[in-house]
Parts: structure tokens; C-alpha cells; sequence
């Protein structure tokens, strides 16, 4: 019926988790608003916020710098910064959360790119005095790229401009009109002062005028079940478990974790590569057999007919396949400080547990971030820098679009003679193989 709350699939709880990735400019509150939300959530110990007092009181505070929760590294705590991805878990009676704590600079948009990836919602944090900035629209730009179902533009430090609505809106109207040109599929706003905690856990006083939820009461209240693919069955073997015992005999388990779709006892399944059909005899999890499992299950699957299958293989449906793909149109986030991404350069390529060799055959066009236009005419990408690349890998690859299927239609591209993990990619589009 309208504006009744969708059905939930299997085995949603009420206390079901949340992976949220906070972003923003340099200075607009990030770690300050975490820790807002660790010590009013009442989820810190006595110890921690005894050491945030006595630090804030040695650099001459008159106030408990909650930033200081988050910034771990020595050189974010003397520079006031943040550099590295922070995580950070709460709970409250309602749900559990992640939360990834990242970069407000530049030269940090890669470890964005890394706390946003498995984000189920993106905090994009703004200085109600400044606006805008273009941070603000790279962090925009990446979270829809990665597809990344819900933003929330946090406008802070709205104490500084004297809870004005006029600034609000006059922000709220601006991001509106930029984030028409993204693929964004849930926006709302919200007007707040980490340091005060207004509208960050309770309802502010000194903002009559807005009548939404808190951030807190938003988040937990949010609903992201509905963003998983439940339709698309995607097992990718991780592990084949063979006891090494005289009491068990002749089992044969599938590790890994539900990636889409779900999975239960007596359904039909295709192997990928091979193509043999069979049936799942039982599922199994650390707790014991269920009767069924779905993302981001970590299960073993048990099936009737003994398969030659191994580690990178994948199980789905018989009548509803990933496209098995050698040629990869994706959108690559380059990540290494010390070399360029060049066409003709190789890589080893990781895809769900399967991994491959990559030849960079074409690099189309980079992406202006601010403006959203595409710079063509480029033979390479630097540090930081998004564009779409063709690549060709040496074995099949089992990849949905990124659109369709977040687990598989991403994937990493790492250096075999550093082992460094120099980028991310999205695919756009994929050629069966021949």
C-alpha cells in the first residue's frame, strides 16, 4: 500500500548495521562530529574521555576537542588534520554503525575512495561560512561514482553564522542544482554544530525552523536493505574446505561470502567457469546449518555432486549469469604516488577472490572532478585522478555492471612488483569472452 514500508528481505534485524563514510574539506568538522557522536551515543570509556580532557586542557582549550577520538596517527594529532581512514563502531538500541572517519585533503582523495567503497551512506560535512567548496564536489562526485545509495549534506558550524536559515538554504539549493548532474539516488540535509551538538544526537533549540530528524535519529532510521541485490545469486569461492580428519569423509564445503542474491538448500546453481549444474544440498555458518543465506553472509555451501571447483570460481543461477568477460570498460581511481597508470602498462587484477593479469589497452578520457567534463586526449592518470580505461585481462572474469551489482562490478588493479594496490576501478561495460 502506499508509503508502507517495503518488505523486508530474510533475516533483516531491527539492530542491523550501517556503514557510513563521512567527507569533506579541511577543517569542516569531520572528527569533531564523530566524536559528538561517540560521547552523546554514551559509547565511550572513561579512560578515552579522560585522555581527550587532559590533551584538550594542554593545548589550551576551553573545551574537550572530540576530534582528538578519532585522530590516532602523531602527525594528525599535531597538525589537527586527518591523513589516514579512521574506523570507528558505535551501537545504539536501534542499530550498529561503521564509521569511516576520511581525508579532507587533496592528496587524501584516494583514502576516500577506500572509506566510501562499502559505504551504505555518504556524510558530506560543509562549513556553513564557506559553502560549496570543491572538495565538496569531488567527495560528491566520488560517492556517486561508487554508487553509494544515500548522501547526507551535513551543513556544520551553522553556530558561526548565527543558525541562520537563509545560509542553509542558500546552500541547500546550490548542491541541489550541482548534484542534478550525479546519480544520486537518496539526498537530504541536515543543519548542524558538531562542536555544540545541535541536531547531531538531539534536536536543536537554536533552529526552530527545521523541522527534520537529528543526524542520529536520520541514520538510524534509514532504510538500506532494499540497496542490496537480492535478485542476482553471486557465491564467490573464497576457500574449499577438505577436513583433514578419518571421522569425516568425503566432505567437501565452499567458503566465501554472499556477494547478491539468495542463496538456500535444494536451489539449482551454474558453476562459473566450467558451466556444470547442480543443486545445493545444505548451507552452513559459524553458528550452524540455516536455511538461508544472503549478503554479506559469510557461509559454506555444501552441494550434491562432487565439482572440480577451486578458489576465483563462482556460483549462480543456471538462467541468470554474470557476463564472462576479458575486455573491461571501467572508471579507474588511481591510487600510487610514485608511477602513472600508461597505456600498455600490465597489472595483476583482483575481482571478487579471482585474480587475473590486466593490460591497460586504452586510457578514453580523464574526469574533470569539479566541472564533471571529460578531458580526452590523455596517455596517462596521476595520483588522485579518475578516468575510463579499457582493459584486457588474461583469464574470464565474472562481472555485473557497477550499477547492477556493487561486489561484482569493482575491482583493483595492484602492482606485481611492489604489491601495492595502485587502483580501483567501476565497470561501466564488459565483452563476453569469446
Amino acid at each position: 500500500m502506499p508509503g508502507a514500508e517495503p518488505a523486508r528481505p530474510p533475516g533483516r534485524r531491527e539492530t542491523d548495521l550501517l556503514r557510513l563514510a563521512t567527507a569533506g574539506s579541511v577543517d569542516d568538522g569531520k572528527s569533531t562530529l564523530i566524536g559528538r557522536l561517540l560521547f552523546d551515543s554514551k559509547t565511550l570509556f572513561i579512560d578515552q574521555l579522560a585522555a581527550v580532557e587532559r590533551v584538550s586542557r594542554e593545548r589550551g582549550h576551553d573545551f574537550t576537542d572530540l576530534a582528538l577520538l578519532t585522530d590516532g596517527l602523531r602527525a594528525e594529532r599535531e597538525q589537527g588534520i586527518t591523513i589516514d581512514v579512521a574506523y570507528r563502531f558505535f551501537a545504539t538500541p536501534k542499530r550498529r554503525f561503521i564509521i569511516a572517519d576520511t581525508p579532507g585533503h587533496i592528496q587524501y582523495t584516494r583514502n576516500m575512495v577506500t572509506g566510501a567503497s562499502t559505504a551504505d551512506v555518504a556524510v558530506l560535512l560543509l562549513d556553513a561560512r564557506r559553502g560549496i567548496t570543491e572538495q565538496s564536489r569531488r567527495h560528491a562526485f566520488i560517492a556517486s561514482l561508487l554508487g553509494v545509495p544515500h548522501i547526507l549534506l551535513c551543513v556544520n558550524k551553522m553556530d558561526l553564522v548565527d543558525w541562520s536559515e537563509d545560509a542553509f538554504e542558500s546552500i541547500r539549493e546550490e548542491f541541489v542544482e550541482f548534484a542534478t548532474r550525479l546519480r544520486v539516488r537518496d539526498l537530504s540535509f541536515t543543519p548542524i554544530s558538531a562542536l555544540h551538538g545541535d541536531n547531531v544526537v538531539m534536536q536543536s533549540t537554536n533552529m526552530p525552523w527545521y523541522d527534520g530528524l537529528p543526524l542520529l535519529r536520520h541514520l538510524e532510521r534509514l532504510y538500506v536493505a532494499s540497496d542490496r541485490n537480492l535478485v542476482d545469486v553471486r557465491f564467490p569461492i573464497q576457500y574449499v574446505i577438505r577436513p583433514q580428519s578419518h571421522t569425516v569423509i568425503d566432505y567437501r564445503g565452499y567458503a566465501g561470502t554472499v556477494a547478491s542474491g539468495v542463496l538456500k538448500p535444494g536451489d539449482p546453481v551454474m558453476v562459473l567457469p566450467s558451466g556444470l549444474e547442480t543443486t545445493i544440498e545444505s548451507i552452513e555458518t559459524a553458528d550452524g546449518p540455516v536455511d538461508e543465506a544472503y549478503p554479506p553472509m559469510a557461509v559454506t555451501v555444501q552441494l550434491i555432486d562432487h565439482l572440480d571447483i577451486s578458489r576465483g570460481d563462482m556460483l549462480c543461477r543456471p538462467h541468470n549469469v554474470p557476463t564472462v568477460a576479458q575486455e573491461i570498460d571501467a572508471q579507474v581511481c588511481w591510487m600510487d604516488e610514485s608511477a602513472t597508470m600508461t597505456k600498455g602498462a600490465k597489472y595483476a587484477i583482483k575481482h571478487t577472490t579471482r585474480w587475473a593479469r590486466a593490460l591497460v589497452r586504452d586510457i578514453a578520457y580523464r574526469i574533470d572532478v569539479n566541472t564533471l567534463h571529460r578531458v580526452e586526449g590523455i596517455d596517462a592518470l596521476a595520483l588522485n585522478e579518475i578516468g575510463r580505461v579499457q582493459l584486457r585481462t588474461t583469464q574470464p572474469l565474472f562481472v555485473d555492471t557497477y550499477q547492477d551489482n556493487r561486489q561484482t562490478g569493482s575491482f583493483i588493479l595492484v602492482d606485481e612488483r611492489s604489491n601495492k594496490t595502485v587502483g580501483a576501478g567501476v565497470i561501466g561495460r564488459a565483452t563476453v569472452a569469446a
